[in-house]
């Protein structure tokens, strides 16, 4: 295949799916992994693509969001490694804030049934992996439902985190970097990420590598707002090494 057909069928996958990694494309089409970097470079240069890291996304799609079913089986192994570290993250005791998203709900899921926790939630994925815990007091954070991340966001939902103060939150990003911050699509969802940041004495950051240096329309906070980030040994060291100096403890697993 010339470098021309395959840029055309790169931007095609890109254009459906939402995303390409190098990776995958180069497993795809049998060429080396900078092969497809200099595809992607052109196909940026072309206007066609923004390069993010580890790949691509099309050009204009900064408010591309995937449904919860996509996210769910996206970096599926990543995800569940980020969630059981973040047990550890959990208190003995005491009030924890549990954000939207599919990593989060993994650390929903593997909660222990005797944890005594209160725990708050505005994510109905979430709070449904946990209502059959009897020893948690668990609360849900009403509002509008996005249908995309079966979230609640708007006026309810950020009065009741301004009326608390939890222990621990666990957030979800769509896209993080040491420039931009924390991002995701939709301005709902990051104001009501913004009020679960505000409403935590602790911040702890859940995100597969593959997030970094992504950008989306909406930014809620930055990475000093965040005590810890897990992440997935795909974060490159010297990304690794900048976040720490900004002041985010980084564990890769």
């Amino acid at each position: 295949m010339y470098a021309p057909e395959r840029q055309q069928e790169i931007l095609r996958i890109a254009r459906e799916s939402g995303r390409v990694d190098v990776l995958s494309l180069a497993d795809t089409f049998q060429v080396t992994a900078e092969t497809v970097r200099r595809d992607l470079k052109a196909l940026d240069r072309a206007g066609l693509v923004r390069r993010v890291h580890g790949g691509a996304i099309p050009a204009g799609r900064l408010d591309f969001e995937p449904d919860l079913a996509e996210r769910e089986s996206t970096a599926a192994e990543e995800k569940d490694r980020i969630a059981r570290a973040a047990l550890a993250e959990l208190p003995a005791e005491g009030s924890v804030i549990l954000d939207a998203g599919s990593t989060i709900a993994r650390l929903a899921a593997g909660l222990p049934l005797e944890s005594g926790l209160t725990l708050v939630t505005h994510a109905l994925p979430v709070a449904a992996r946990l209502a059959d815990h009897p020893a948690i007091d668990l609360h849900l954070v009403g509002g509008r439902v996005r249908h995309r991340t079966r979230a609640a966001v708007d006026a309810w939902a950020l009065r009741a985190y301004g009326e608390i103060r939890a222990d621990v939150a666990f957030l979800g990003t769509n896209g993080f970097c040491a420039d931009h911050g924390l991002t995701t699509p939709d301005l709902a969802e990051a104001a009501v990420k913004r009020a679960v940041i505000g409403a935590a004495r602790r911040v702890v950051l859940l995100a597969d590598s593959a997030k970094h240096g992504q950008e989306h329309f909406a930014r809620f906070g930055d990475l000093a707002d965040i005590d810890l980030l897990i992440t997935d040994r795909g974060l490159a060291p010297d990304s690794v090494a900048a976040i720490e100096a900004a002041g985010t403890d980084v564990i890769t697993v």
